[in-house]
């Protein structure tokens, strides 16, 4: 394969993966909405950890570490929009 067709196939990985994380931020709103009625926190750290561990364990070995890194900060993103969510609900 070419470098231009690698880059497009890039380019549209990333337009699906954008899509998907308009989706789990949509979901996270609702978390958040949840939350807020039963006065849960944000952060629920048992659940990250296990979130992480399910990922970790979908990965092949090579990409386990980044993946997983990238999942922490893509829940650190759903946790920084809950607390925006819940702050403007006030």
């Amino acid at each position: 394969m070419e470098l231009t067709e690698l880059r497009r196939e890039i380019d549209r990985i990333d337009r699906e993966l954008i899509a998907l994380l308009e989706q789990r931020m949509d979901v996270s709103a609702g978390v958040a909405e949840f939350k807020k009625g039963t006065g849960k926190p944000v952060l629920d750290p048992a659940r990250e950890l296990e979130k992480l561990q399910a990922v970790n364990d979908l990965c092949r070995p090579e990409t386990a570490d980044l993946i997983t890194g990238l999942f922490a900060e893509i829940m650190a993103a759903s946790r920084a929009y809950q607390t925006q969510l819940l702050e403007e609900w006030k």
